[in-house]
């Protein structure tokens, strides 16, 4: 059995990667998956996933970080944390009977193998599909997620107003008829960034506006990168070159390199 963390201090995106990764090596392995914190999943509302079976292990939650800490006890689980800006092949070698925290493993070679089958997992749940119909949304809507928040307060993560310019230069060039809606965690300083525009703050429609629109342009936050990689009908996911390290021109976190996104 393969055992996943799901922390409380994680936000979406962080918390699908590390359902992914324990599912998809459980998968590759043959054997049972279960999680421990699956009750702090910030997306319960809206999307269907499947935890497994009951993982046989209790755990705390540290008050600071917000992180769980597994209590292993007599059991001889050995615990792996995904969490390097690059590719880690150790993934290749966990075995059964481990516990995998891979809020980290953001690289598409984690997970690209069973691409198809994480469509699967990550499916919403039926009155939510029936309330966005991928099929009627239209075909000239841009998603902009914009992160602010604790963003703010970094200067080489913080996106500037050029970014965001430049990116919609290049949608307004190519398609001269564009709806533009602001989906963002912090709509009062998206605001000051897109003033023409009433910013979105609501995780199930800005999630599942980035997983079905054709046209994407997304900050260097991991909420965006799983549903733009599963859209199977975008035309242009615009993204920050150098994801994380776009302020100080360095890919600081290479695994944010995916060759269906366009860098800017």
């Amino acid at each position: 059995m393969i055992i996943g963390i799901i922390h409380p201090g994680s936000g979406l995106g962080d918390s699908l990667f590390s359902y992914i990764a324990t599912r998809v090596r459980a998968a590759d392995l043959g054997v049972d998956f279960g999680f421990v914190g699956k009750e702090y999943f910030k997306g319960a509302s809206f999307m269907n996933l499947d935890w497994g079976v009951q993982a046989n292990i209790s755990y705390t939650v540290d008050n600071n970080s917000g992180a769980v800490k597994p209590i292993y006890g007599g059991n001889e689980y050995k615990e792996y944390v995904l969490n390097k800006p690059y590719y880690n092949p150790e993934i290749n070698f966990i075995p059964d009977g481990s516990v995998i925290d891979g809020y980290g493993a953001q690289d598409i070679r984690y997970f690209e193998h069973r691409l198809d089958e994480v469509r699967e997992w990550l499916k919403l749940k039926p009155e939510v599909w029936q309330k966005y119909r991928p099929d009627q949304v239209p075909d000239y809507n841009c998603v902009i997620n914009f992160r602010g928040g604790e963003y703010i307060g970094v200067p080489e993560l913080f996106l500037p107003q050029e970014y965001w310019d430049k990116a919609i230069e290049i949608i307004t060039g190519k398609y001269k008829m564009m709806n533009f809606s602001v989906h963002t965690d912090d709509p009062e300083t998206a605001k000051k960034f897109f003033p023409s525009y009433n910013p979105i703050k609501d995780i199930e429609a800005n999630w599942v506006n980035i997983r079905y629109s054709q046209h994407l342009i997304i900050s260097n936050s991991a909420f965006a990168i799983l549903p733009a990689l599963l859209n199977e009908n975008v035309k242009e996911v615009i993204a920050p070159k150098f994801w994380a390290g776009r302020n100080v021109g360095e890919w600081r976190r290479p695994q944010n390199y995916y060759k269906k996104f366009t860098y800017i």
